[in-house]
C-alpha cells in the first residue's frame, strides 16, 4: 500500500512508483473520481488527459527487417553522401 501525506499547505508528494504506473511527469494533471465501492466511498486517480504521440510507430513499417547497427547506418549514409555529390 502506498501512502501519501498531506503539506499543511494540503499539497502532496506522490510516490515515484505511482507516479510512473500512471505515465505521470511534472506539471501533469491528476483527475480524482470519487465512487462507492463496498459501501464505502473510495477515489480513483487518473491522468487528466493522455500524452498522445501522433508520431510514434510511423516509421515501423520503414524499419522493419532492416539491418539496424552501427555498420549498417554508416554504409547507408556513405551511400547518401555518394548519391549527393554526383
Amino acid at each position: 500500500m502506498l501512502k501519501v501525506k498531506l503539506s499543511s499547505k494540503r499539497q502532496a508528494t506522490f510516490p515515484k512508483a505511482l507516479c510512473e504506473s500512471l505515465g505521470l511527469a511534472p506539471g501533469d494533471e491528476i483527475v480524482l473520481e470519487p465512487s462507492i465501492a463496498d459501501g464505502e466511498e473510495s477515489w480513483t486517480l487518473r491522468p487528466a488527459k493522455t500524452r498522445q504521440r501522433p508520431w510514434l510507430h510511423r516509421l515501423n513499417r520503414y524499419a522493419t527487417g532492416k539491418d539496424h547497427s552501427i555498420e549498417s547506418i554508416r554504409a547507408s549514409i556513405a551511400k547518401g553522401r555518394g548519391r549527393r555529390e554526383s
